[in-house]
Formats: C-alpha cells, sequence, structure tokens
C-alpha cells in the first residue's frame, strides 16, 4: 500500500487525471480524500493506493510525472507502512513520553523510535529499559547554540524525519525552526491561546476556568503559535484544584500530542500557511 499526497492550483481535472494515472498502472484506490480551498484556491488530495507489484509502482511513477507536471503539483509518494523516524525530546515531565512509548510497544503508533534527547538526566532510566537510545544534552544560556548544533546532528544522523517536542522545556531557536519548519511537533498546555509561562494550571484556576484543554502545533518562529495540528478540551469545576486540573491536563496533553504524531505519521497533515488541511 502506499499514500499519494498531493496539492497545487485548483483546475478542472485533477481527480480525473490521478486516478487515469494510477488505473493505468493497474493500482487500485483504497482510499481517496480532497479539499478545494476557496480562500487560496489550493487544492489538496490524499489517496491510498494498491500496486500488484514493483513494476506497477513504477509504471505509476512514470506516467504520473506527467501529471504532476501538467498541473503544477507539489507531490510525493510514501509506503504506507513504513514506520515514522522520529526523534522525541523530554525534560522532566515523562507523562508524554510514557503514553508514546507504550503507543509505540503496542503498535498504536507507525513510528520507528530514533532515540530520546534531553536537557535533563529524569527520564534516562524509562527510555533505557525500553532498550531506546537516550541522549543526555545539558543545556545553559551560553551553551544554547551548540546544543542545538548536537541536536541537529542526531537528527541527520538518525535520519529523523519528525521531532516531537513532548514537553521538552526550551525554546527553539529562529534557525532550528526555520529548518526545521513543519517537521517539530509541540504540545502545549492549554486550549490555544491561553495561559502561558509557569503554573498555567494555577493560572487557570485563579480564573476560575470551565474547561481546560490542550494544542499540538507545529513549532515556529512565534512561540506558541504555529499551525494547530489537533486539540480537546475537557470540563471542570470549582471544585477542581491545580493539582487535579494539572492531573487531567497531563492525560489530555498525551492524547492529544499521540493524535498528532498519528496524523502526520498516516501522511494526512499539509501545511496551509498558518493552518493545517488534514485529509
Amino acid at each position: 500500500m502506499h499514500i499519494l499526497r498531493l496539492n497545487c492550483e485548483d483546475k478542472p481535472g485533477i481527480v480525473a487525471a490521478v486516478a487515469g494515472a494510477l488505473a493505468g498502472a493497474s493500482c487500485n484506490i483504497e482510499e481517496s480524500a480532497q479539499f478545494f480551498d476557496h480562500l487560496s484556491g489550493q487544492f489538496f488530495m490524499r489517496v491510498v493506493f494498491a500496486v500488484p507489484d514493483e513494476k506497477s509502482l513504477a509504471n505509476f511513477e512514470r506516467t504520473f510525472e506527467d501529471v504532476r507536471s501538467t498541473y503544477g503539483m507539489n507531490a510525493a509518494i510514501t509506503a504506507a507502512d513504513a514506520p515514522l523516524k522520529t526523534l522525541i525530546l523530554v525534560s522532566k515531565e515523562d507523562h508524554c513520553l510514557n503514553d508514546l512509548l507504550y503507543r509505540w510497544r503496542t503498535g498504536h503508533l507507525n513510528i520507528e523510535i530514533a532515540g530520546v534527547a534531553s536537557n535533563h538526566e529524569t527520564c534516562r532510566e524509562l527510555v533505557e529499559s525500553r532498550g531506546l537510545l537516550f541522549r543526555h544534552l545539558p543545556i545553559t544560556p551560553d551553551t544554547k547554540l551548540q546544543q542545538e548544533r548536537s541536536l541537529r546532528v542526531i537528527i541527520e544522523q538518525s535520519g529523523a524525519e519528525l521531532v516531537v517536542l513532548a514537553r521538552y522545556m526550551q525554546i527553539m531557536s529562529e534557525d532550528f525552526c526555520r529548518d526545521y519548519a513543519g517537521r517539530v511537533i509541540n504540545i502545549h498546555h492549554s486550549f490555544l491561546p491561553g495561559f502561558k509561562g509557569a503554573k498555567p494550571y494555577h493560572q487557570a484556576y485563579a480564573r476560575g476556568v470551565k474547561i481546560i484543554g490542550a494544542t499540538a502545533h507545529f513549532a515556529t518562529l512565534d512561540l506558541d503559535e504555529g499551525p494547530i495540528i489537533e486539540q480537546d478540551t475537557m470540563r471542570v469545576t470549582h471544585a477542581h484544584t491545580p493539582e487535579k486540573m494539572q492531573v487531567l491536563g497531563r492525560d489530555t496533553e498525551s492524547r492529544v500530542l499521540a493524535k498528532a504524531i498519528e496524523l502526520y505519521a498516516q501522511r494526512r497533515i499539509f501545511l496551509h500557511g498558518a493552518r493545517t488541511i488534514i485529509l
């Protein structure tokens, strides 16, 4: 099974041209979704298709090049079952990391964890007990750029396609965000926009909020303002202390981050300016 993702300026005949190229190579469409954005005039499409053999796949790729050129498409073809190489970054809080390790171990996420890096030693035992590589990359204000250079080396050497900030409490530099745009997912402890800075659940309690939530988004130059991938909320009342809110919030954060990674691994996310299109 393979996945075709494409986007281009909307024109008549796109779906027919793609379907025709697949049929002509004896490929069978298993799933198809498309979306036309009226604001930008862009067309987005994701197709899951089966191929009888490698020769048919090669025939489709050759035929599709003409379709791609005709419509000026941005397009990619990926094996559907290929696990997504993923590097996880974490600080001290381990709830998101622990959840991802469980989902990875049980096959609920089609990812290959290339390793876990942290600016603290807190999670070393958890990671290494799962047979994974743990890298301790301490950081100070004076060594931030050097530490990021080490991260870049790890990403490139491991071949990681995705970097997950699983409660990694460091702000990535502008250069890092720009160079890895669309490849870094962060989890935020709020249904954005929301409470920023230290002790967010204490801030929420003080303001008497009635819902708490979490947002998974792409990391960008604007802190916690990147394109949103997934969000969820949970109702609370005056009876919930900050500690109770934190317990509920951690569960929501873990679920939302896992869902965002699942969508990414399934090649469903299209970056479109400050938004995401998810098919």
